[in-house]
C-alpha cells in the first residue's frame, strides 16, 4: 500500500491522474489507483514538481538577521519550492574556502525547512579552494565581473576568471557570473556621484544596459576558450540575451538565467517603489521588458531563479540611492509572476515547469529533482490557478516584510507544498515545524539519472 495517493491531480500538461508516493517518492501515475494510507484530494488544483530555485541569498552565518535559513526556506515553501542553491555572498564568512562552506552546510542542515545545495565562491587567490570546495559537494562556483558591494567578496579580474573556468572545466562544475562591467559601471557612477547626483535616474544611468552586455560577451569567450560551463545569472535585457545566444553560437557553453522582476517591473517602477525594487543590474526601461518576454516565450532563456537578496529595513532607508542595499526580496513570488504570465502572456504551464525544475534538475546535475515521474522525489506545489490573491505583508513568510510586489494582485495561489511526500505548507500555513531539509550535492556520473 502506498503511504500516499494524491487524487485527481492535473499535470500542468493538463491530464488529470493520480500519483501514488512509497517512500518519498514517486512510485506511480495512473488514474484510478489502488488506495493509499493517506490520501489528498487534489481536484480542481495543478500540480507542479517543487519549485528548484538555483540563486538566492539567505546570508546565513554571520547576516542572519538579514534573513537565514529559517525564514528564507519557509517562505520558499509557501510559494511551492522545496530545494533552493544559496550563493556564497552575504554570509559571513563569505563561502570561499572548504571550511567555510562547511560550517554554512552545518548551519542550513539544522534549521531549512526544505533542501538545499550550495554555491561556492570564485575571489581574486582563492583558486587553490576550488578543488577541495568541489570534494565538498558546491554546486558551482560563482563569481562578481563588477563590485559586489562586499569588500570581502571582490570581483573576479579577467585572470581570476579565466584561471577559475579552467579549474571548473576539469571539475565539470559551472561558472556563475554577475555580468557587468566594472569599467564602465565603476567610471560612470564616479562622475554622477562628482556631478552631485545620487537620485534613483542617477543610479539607472550608472548601469546601462551595455554594462551587462559587454560583460556577457567577455566572459562567453574566456567560456569557450576554456570549455567550461558558464551559467549568467540574472539578465536582465533583451540585449543580454542576445550577447549570451551570441556567445552560445559560437561555441560556448551557456545556460541563460532571468528573475521575476525583471519580467515583472520596469525602470518607472523602481521610480516610484524605491528601494524595495532596487537590485543589480537594474530594472529595465518597458522595451527591455518585452523583449525579455519574447525571448522567454521563445524558449531561449533556460531558467528562472527569484535572486532573493534581503536585507533589514534600515538598509533601505536614506536619501544616497547609490548607498542603500540592492537587493529584493522576491523568493515568494517567482511562480506568481511567471503565472501572471500564462494569463496575461500565454506561457505554458508545461514551460514554467521546465525553467523553474526541470532544467534547473537537468542542468545542474540533481538525482531525482524536476520532473513528477516514477523514481523521482514527491516534491509538488499544488496550486489553484483560479484563485486570486492581493499580496500583503501578513503573507510574507520572510524575516522583513519587505517586498515590490505587495498590493499586487495575482491569479494563482500555492495550496500546498510537499517534500519527499511530506506536507509542509497548507492553506497559508507552515506544517512542519522541524526541518526537514537536506543537503544536496550534483550527481558525478556520466550520465546522471535526473
Amino acid at each position: 500500500m502506498p503511504d500516499l495517493i494524491l487524487r485527481h491531480a492535473t499535470l500542468p500538461s493538463g491530464e488529470q491522474t493520480d500519483i501514488a508516493v512509497e517512500d518519498g517518492r514517486i512510485s506511480a501515475i495512473a488514474p484510478s489507483l489502488p488506495a493509499a494510507r493517506e490520501e489528498i484530494d487534489a481536484t480542481g488544483l495543478t500540480v507542479f514538481p517543487g519549485l528548484i530555485d538555483v540563486h538566492l541569498h539567505f546570508n546565513q552565518p554571520g547576516r542572519t538577521e538579514w534573513e537565514g535559513a529559517a525564514t528564507g526556506s519557509r517562505a520558499l515553501a509557501s510559494a511551492g519550492g522545496t530545494l533552493y542553491f544559496d550563493m556564497p555572498l552575504n554570509s559571513s564568512p563569505c563561502t570561499t574556502t572548504a571550511a567555510a562552506f562547511e560550517a554554512k552546510r552545518a548551519e542550513l542542515a539544522a534549521c531549512s525547512l526544505t533542501d538545499f545545495a550550495l554555491w561556492g565562491g570564485i575571489v581574486p587567490g582563492n583558486r587553490e579552494q576550488l578543488d577541495p570546495l568541489a570534494d565538498a559537494g558546491v554546486i558551482g562556483f560563482k563569481a562578481f565581473l563588477c563590485n559586489s558591494g562586499l569588500p570581502e567578496f571582490p570581483r573576479a579580474d579577467d585572470v581570476t576568471l579565466y584561471e577559475a573556468l579552467q579549474v571548473a572545466a576539469r571539475l565539470r562544475l559551472p561558472v556563475a557570473v554577475h555580468a557587468e562591467s566594472e569599467e564602465i559601471t565603476a567610471a560612470l557612477t564616479a562622475r554622477l556621484r562628482a556631478a552631485g547626483r545620487s537620485d534613483v535616474s542617477a543610479f539607472l544611468e550608472s548601469r546601462p544596459v551595455i554594462a551587462e552586455a559587454e560583460a556577457i560577451t567577455r566572459a562567453g569567450l574566456l567560456a569557450r576558450e576554456t570549455g567550461a560551463w558558464l551559467h549568467i545569472v540574472h539578465i536582465s535585457s533583451g540585449r543580454g540575451v542576445v550577447a549570451a545566444l551570441e556567445a552560445r553560437a559560437l561555441g560556448a557553453d551557456i545556460t541563460l538565467e532571468t528573475c521575476p522582476h525583471y519580467l515583472y517591473f520596469t525602470a518607472e517602477d523602481l521610480e516610484r517603489i524605491g528601494a524595495a525594487a532596487k537590485c543589480a543590474p537594474p530594472l529595465r526601461p518597458p522595451a527591455e521588458r518585452e523583449s525579455l518576454w519574447q525571448y522567454l516565450l521563445a524558449g531561449d532563456i533556460d531558467m528562472i531563479a527569484s535572486d532573493h537578496s534581503p536585507s533589514p529595513p534600515e538598509l533601505k532607508c536614506g536619501d544616497d540611492f547609490f548607498a542603500l542595499w540592492g537587493g529584493i526580496a522576491g523568493v515568494q513570488s517567482t511562480l506568481a509572476v511567471l503565472l501572471d504570465g500564462a494569463h496575461r502572456r500565454g506561457l505554458s504551464l508545461e514551460a514554467i515547469a521546465r525553467l523553474t525544475a526541470e532544467t534547473p534538475a537537468a542542468r545542474f546535475r540533481i538525482p531525482r529533482k524536476g520532473k513528477i515521474a516514477p523514481g523521482y522525489d514527491a516534491d509538488f506545489a499544488l496550486v489553484d490557478l483560479a484563485a486570486s490573491y492581493t499580496l500583503a505583508p501578513e503573507h510574507l513568510h520572510q524575516r522583513h516584510p519587505i517586498s515590490p510586489y505587495l498590493g499586487r494582485t495575482f491569479r494563482g495561489r500555492v495550496e500546498r507544498t510537499l517534500l519527499r511526500g511530506r506536507t509542509i505548507f497548507h492553506h497559508g500555513r507552515i506544517t512542519e515545524a522541524a526541518p526537514a531539509g537536506r543537503f544536496i550535492r550534483p550527481c558525478q556520473e556520466t550520465p546522471c539519472t535526473t
